[in-house]
């Protein structure tokens, strides 16, 4: 096996330890949902979940990149030049889907739990549109939904109330635990994908074993 070989097949390993580590942080708020008192979908943590991050952007765009990288480890269909080429070529949908991640984990972080920003903790908020995901408010920046704001009062404030304390804590720390790791998978699938279109690339111009050289 050649570096060319090397690179990409550790590179499809970091990809699929990604993809599985994206598609499970976005389910974590998802099975939160189902878990609690009212029903599904009427209490969700927030609405960005429901974009998808970790499982369109960081899961499902990353599935070609992996598979085709993976299959280095086995000299097969990478090991060619065309191999390398489409390696690298779908490392670029790896990277689109990184970086919706990224972004939508980025807006979810700012704007905070539905807990913290609306009376109604109901899907009936959230607007689905593309419009909305390029909306970024300048005090956003200052994430006073975990920092300084009506979350923390509240938690501070409802010992009277040890339940709902209970479930606007939780959906807090879930929210920023869950977008926080997806913005972190989101950047290193990012690097892994930008570093297989170059080793892909020049794979694709130098060639990628001795063997195929020989023959």
């Amino acid at each position: 096996m050649t570096c060319y070989e090397g690179w990409t097949s550790c590179n499809g390993v970091s990809l699929l330890i990604l993809l599985i580590l994206g598609v499970a942080l976005n389910a974590v708020p998802l099975i939160f949902s189902l878990t609690e008192e009212d029903r599904f979908p009427q209490n969700p943590v927030s609405c960005f979940e429901w974009w998808f991050p970790g499982i369109i952007g960081a899961g499902v765009m990353v599935i070609p990149a992996t598979i085709m990288s993976l299959a280095a480890r086995k000299r097969a269909c990478c090991n060619n030049s065309v191999g390398m080429f489409l390696s690298s070529l779908f490392s670029i949908i790896t990277v689109i889907g990184a970086v919706y991640c990224i972004w939508v984990s980025f807006l979810a972080l700012l704007e905070g739990p539905l807990v913290c920003n609306s009376q109604g903790n109901s899907t009936a908020n959230c607007q689905f549109s593309f419009t909305n995901l390029s909306d970024i408010h300048r005090e956003s920046f200052e994430l006073q939904w975990f920092l300084n704001n009506s979350c923390v009062i509240e938690i501070l404030s409802s010992f009277n109330n040890p339940t709902s304390s209970d479930i606007t804590a939780q959906h807090t720390i879930i929210h920023f635990s869950v977008f926080l790791g997806l913005l972190l998978v989101g950047i290193l699938e990012v690097l892994f994908g930008l570093s297989q279109i170059i080793i892909g690339f020049l794979g694709c111009l130098c060639g990628v074993s001795k063997r195929s050289r020989v023959v």
